[in-house]
């Protein structure tokens, strides 16, 4: 008996195949548009995640300068760096931390031959490999003895060394940076984008005695630096290791109670959980902007089955004479309301894919379509479909059968 009931709603719909498609555009564009929203909204959030990872795990980041208000961070009085590589080494011997590397960073023309490339330059120490968890997959990194000797070694990111050389093997290759000749010895596997699109395998990395001796000028080793990078062992472990900072660098620079840092610590894993809960808020706003249209959809279903029971009403009569019950003709209608709701779900459901799909291709990170969204979506179209058909399905099986037959 259902199935012949619903294949009697089926045949109801198919006979209004335009009203019908007009009645579920709305359902279609609501669910189109939940599905769209949070597509984008799960691929942001899996596109910090993954730039996050890509910086390192469980990492902090301390800068020379105390915070501004605007969110980023100034030397002071003057634009000498205030950390130091003692400061570094201090920070490497406190608990929990896995290890620590003093940094640096400029943007140089790098040549090889012919070829020259313009790439974001680091220079630090061995510790740095560890602290990002980047070791090179052809070659090796450089050591503490080339590092305190300022040997002329480079490890190369992926697209530095395609650009450089091309399908020829990089390792022992030399390169300039500034004049100044170094050896290729290592390659780093390809990371990709980080935060803010910049990619991160257009880079070159060489040891920080060497940079700070022979590219930054002067020829005498500074000791100041601008930037120490550190992993701890466990994301708990990076709360405690930052206030430990904060205590050893104020101790070692001598700060009073009444003066500010001169130094900023940045928790990056604390930064890209602050950016996925915003944008996590901002995908369900959005999909709950897109809802708006399934209620309007479920209010054009409502209409639409209203007149149906008005159009219908000698079939309701001949249907009751013959001795189906209120309870049969209120599930006849429902059963229609809920196949409009459905069939609307389904064709919102491929054409907002579809189009999340094709978003992907333009927008910096890829769209991730989730079984859930999928799966509320329909659960809320068919809730919508009972709601909104509810009423006219009980209208229908309040009518009395000798009315609707004279009617």
């Amino acid at each position: 008996m259902f199935g012949s009931m619903v294949a009697e709603a089926w045949s109801a719909l198919i006979a209004n195949r335009l009203r019908s498609s007009l009645t579920m555009l709305g359902m279609i564009i609501g669910v189109a548009a939940v599905i769209l929203m949070l597509a984008i909204g799960s691929g942001v959030q899996a596109y910090i995640e993954k730039s996050i990872s890509a910086l390192g795990s469980n990492l902090l980041i301390v800068n020379s300068g105390a915070a501004r208000s605007g969110g980023g961070f100034s030397q002071g009085g003057g634009t000498a760096p205030t950390l130091t590589l003692d400061d570094a080494d201090a920070i490497a011997r406190l608990p929990g931390v896995i290890a620590a590397a003093p940094q640096s960073g400029f943007a140089s023309q790098v040549v090889a031959g012919p070829a020259n490339w313009l790439t974001q330059v680091s220079t630090s120490t061995p510790a740095w490999f560890q602290v990002q968890d980047w070791f090179p997959d052809e070659g090796r990194p450089f050591t503490e003895m080339e590092n305190r000797q300022a040997a002329r070694v480079a490890v190369l990111g992926r697209k530095v060394a395609d650009e450089l050389f091309g399908a020829n093997d990089p390792l022992g290759q030399q390169i300039r940076v500034r004049g100044i000749t170094f050896t290729v010895i290592g390659i780093l596997p390809t990371r990709g984008q980080g935060i803010g699109g910049a990619n991160r395998d257009d880079t070159i990395v060489l040891p920080l005695t060497a940079s700070q001796r022979l590219v930054q000028g002067g020829g005498t080793f500074r000791r100041s630096i601008r930037t120490i990078s550190l992993s701890v062992e466990t994301p708990e472990d990076l709360e405690p290791t930052e206030e430990a900072i904060a205590q050893l660098l104020r101790r070692r620079h001598r700060l009073g109670p009444s003066q500010v840092d001169d130094f900023t610590i940045t928790n990056i894993t604390a930064v890209g959980d602050t950016f996925k809960e915003t944008t996590g808020a901002i995908s369900l706003l959005l999909g709950a902007i897109g809802g708006i249209s399934l209620v309007v959809g479920g209010i054009g279903i409502m209409n639409i089955m209203l007149v149906s029971v008005t159009e219908r009403t000698r079939e309701i009569g001949i249907r009751m004479a013959i001795g189906a019950s209120r309870a049969a003709v209120r599930l006849q209608f429902l059963l229609e309301a809920l196949m409009l709701s459905l069939v609307g779900c389904l064709a919102g459901v491929a054409f907002g894919a579809g189009i999340a799909v094709i978003a992907g291709k333009f927008l910096p990170f890829a769209t991730v379509i989730s079984p859930a969204s999928i799966i509320v979506s329909f659960a809320i179209s068919a809730g919508i479909g009972i709601f909104f058909g509810w009423y006219p399905a009980n209208q229908a099986a309040k009518l009395s059968p000798i009315e609707a037959l004279r009617s």
